[in-house]
């Protein structure tokens, strides 16, 4: 018998007599629910267009209190619909910003050629 041969033949069933014994862990498969409230609480605080923060802040909480409650289907449309308000006023203040960077840069142009 070659050295391989051997070596394969003495790794085969354990030696030890007793069972062995498994642990089974159950991982649950929770879904995460996102609220976006620090986004929505951002967007009330700094920018608020239109008010979109404030109803967005609304539907943040919302969904936090689905989420204790259990309501996972609820949680998911009200962090859905928050979500949605500020991707809206984001996209607001971003097009009020370059609004107002174009006016002012039109507006001194306009001042320097009149001077």
């Amino acid at each position: 018998m070659t050295k391989e041969e051997f070596q394969v033949a003495n790794l085969g069933a354990s030696q030890n007599s007793q069972p062995v014994m498994s642990t089974v862990v159950n991982i649950g498969t929770e879904a995460t629910v996102r609220d976006h409230i620090v986004w929505s609480l951002f967007n009330t605080v700094l920018l608020n267009p239109c008010c979109l923060g404030i109803v967005a802040f609304a539907y943040s909480v919302k969904s936090r209190d689905r989420k204790m409650v259990g309501d996972m289907i609820g949680a998911q449309t009200h962090g859905s619909t928050a979500r949605k308000l500020n991707i809206g006023a984001l996209v607001l203040i971003i097009v009020v910003f370059i609004a107002l960077i174009i006016l002012s840069a039109v507006n001194s142009a306009v001042i320097r050629i009149s001077v």
